[in-house]
């Protein structure tokens, strides 16, 4: 595989372990580029059966991917484009979520930094996810702009934790640590920073180790739950709230004062709560 043909991702490969680095500076923003060389390299790796396991972690400490690019509806071209192969009845949001789950291979997150909204539906469509005890940080902040999730956390959640506790992230919209994450049952574990890589490496090379037919057999026993008709009200939902004026006047607002730059992003629930 040729790193140089990607501008947002780099990749390494070590055996039968791949590993996508997310690298969109300043803050790896979930954009229309993005979104297609992912497509684009998840796809490839489908076709190699050499690889076992997919890990994805951030070239950026401090993010992981901070969440859908806001100014994404803008390039129409560029979503048009998308929208071409989307999964029958899903949106372009639900659709990378769900190459991830439909994934042959074994697909891990290295949480290190932020993973907000589309960000932190990508977390939560992996098989599975380990956080930064000290740095990671997961929550789902679109009710602050006034719509709701559109890429499938409606949907991951509600089978990740109990009704209650998806109703405290999505309208809670608070940043949730690893710790908290790990005790929702939003993440596998949080391990200390000085120990996830070592911890998340030995893993995906034990699992790429197997015997062969394994990893293919356990995921067949174990495939991913049918989510059409959630897909399909969440998107409703979702495109109701994001063509209301109130929604557009936020993001315009946001991005005025900063959004999608490292220093706004760190804390920008705070700036959502002050409009």
């Amino acid at each position: 595989m040729k790193n140089e043909v990607y501008q947002t991702i780099r990749t390494e490969r070590n055996g039968g372990v791949a590993t996508i680095f997310i690298n969109n500076p300043p803050v790896n923003v979930l954009g229309t580029k993005l979104m297609k060389e992912l497509k684009t390299v998840l796809q490839e790796y489908a076709g190699d059966d050499t690889v076992k396991v997919i890990v994805f972690e951030s070239d950026n400490s401090e993010f992981f991917i901070a969440h859908v690019d806001i100014n994404i509806l803008d390039d129409q071209e560029a979503v048009e484009e998308l929208t071409k192969d989307v999964y029958e009845g899903l949106n372009i949001f639900q659709t990378i979520g769900e190459i991830i789950r439909r994934q042959p291979q074994v697909t891990i997150v290295k949480l290190k930094g932020i993973a907000r909204a589309g960000g932190a539906e990508f977390v939560a469509a992996a098989d599975m996810s380990f956080a930064s005890l000290e740095t990671g940080k997961i929550g789902q902040t679109e009710a602050l702009m006034g719509i709701i999730p559109g890429g499938g956390a409606t949907q991951y959640l509600s089978e990740k934790m109990p009704r209650n506790r998806v109703l405290e992230v999505i309208l809670g919209a608070e940043l949730f640590d690893a710790k908290d994450a790990e005790r929702y049952g939003w993440i596998n574990r949080s391990v200390p920073d000085s120990e996830i890589d070592l911890f998340v490496d030995k893993l995906a090379q034990q699992i790429a180790s197997l015997p062969d037919g394994v990893v293919a057999t356990v995921k067949k026993v174990l495939p991913p739950a049918n989510l059409q008709q959630g897909y399909q009200k969440e998107n409703d939902g979702w495109l109701e709230l994001v063509s209301k004026p109130k929604a557009a006047e936020i993001f315009s607002s946001i991005m005025k004062k900063g959004a999608q730059t490292p220093d706004v992003e760190k804390e920008i629930e705070t700036l959502l709560r002050s409009l």
